[in-house]
């Protein structure tokens, strides 16, 4: 059974808060950034700095272009798995829920989960770097170049190359979508952190936020993150085992205190 506790505060819960990181993608054979394990690391080929920074783009973008297109066509062809129903899901037993992720996957959105705070952005949009203008799904599908040997992809206007609407290094997150992150941790009775190593701020201290202003907090995660041991509850399982479980319960009407 869940953890107790947790079941008694999202029972008695108006708001819950849910933070979601890479591991929470993983049970749909989408790797992690750091994951040693079955699914290796993205980055494990290649340092960070020759794919995912403005520096890297300018010197190569068609290599830019080719490694975020096979990203974006891996995670289209994924499926969400039983983690981002369950979290869908658990919207509809609850008052209020809002779901901060740094996924880029766009897995969550296709569970079903509504008004969705993607603090890294996407791989589904795209945009010329010079004038902001958005490429649709069919030009990404014709044109965005295979190898880094390929040409790379011009906005349709001609003005500039297109890149993927995510964060790279050396960005700052977009500002509106964090002020409402922090602004919804600050108001939550419930803070959940799932498939998060917990390294990456400022997300990695939403869940923090969240305690310091009187929310009950836990992390599901198979190993514990950095901050676990600063939250109340850290239930060491994967997130699709784990959210479904604890939806399981919570909607069963089980007393967790078995009486």
């Amino acid at each position: 059974m869940p953890h107790a506790d947790l079941l008694r505060a999202l029972r008695s819960a108006q708001h819950v808060f849910i933070l979601t990181g890479a591991g929470t993608s993983a049970e749909s054979n989408l790797p992690t950034f750091r994951d040693p394990g079955p699914h290796r690391g993205l980055w494990d080929n290649h340092r960070p700095e020759d794919l995912a920074s403005p520096d890297a783009f300018a010197a190569h973008p068609a290599r830019v272009q080719s490694w975020y297109g096979h990203r974006r066509r891996a995670a289209l062809a994924a499926q969400p798995n039983p983690a981002h129903h369950a979290i869908a899901q658990l919207a509809q037993h609850v008052p209020k829920l809002t779901l901060v992720t740094q996924n880029v996957d766009g897995l969550h959105q296709r569970a079903g989960s509504k008004g969705v705070l993607e603090l890294h952005g996407s791989l589904h949009r795209w945009h010329c770097v010079n004038t902001g203008e958005p490429v649709d799904d069919a030009t990404l599908d014709a044109q965005l170049p295979q190898t880094p040997d390929d040409p790379p992809l011009r906005s349709p206007s001609g003005t500039g190359y297109v890149r993927p609407g995510v964060v790279w290094f050396g960005e700052g997150l977009p500002t509106d979508v964090l002020a409402k992150a922090e602004a919804a941790a600050r108001t939550a009775d419930v803070a959940l952190s799932i498939g998060t190593s917990a390294l990456v701020y400022p997300a990695a201290a939403l869940p923090l936020l969240a305690k310091e202003a009187g929310a009950y907090t836990a992390e599901i995660n198979p190993t514990p993150s950095a901050i676990a041991h600063q939250l109340d509850a850290a239930i060491t399982q994967p997130a699709g085992v784990a959210m479904s479980e604890l939806l399981r319960t919570l909607t069963a009407g089980i007393n967790p205190d078995g009486v």
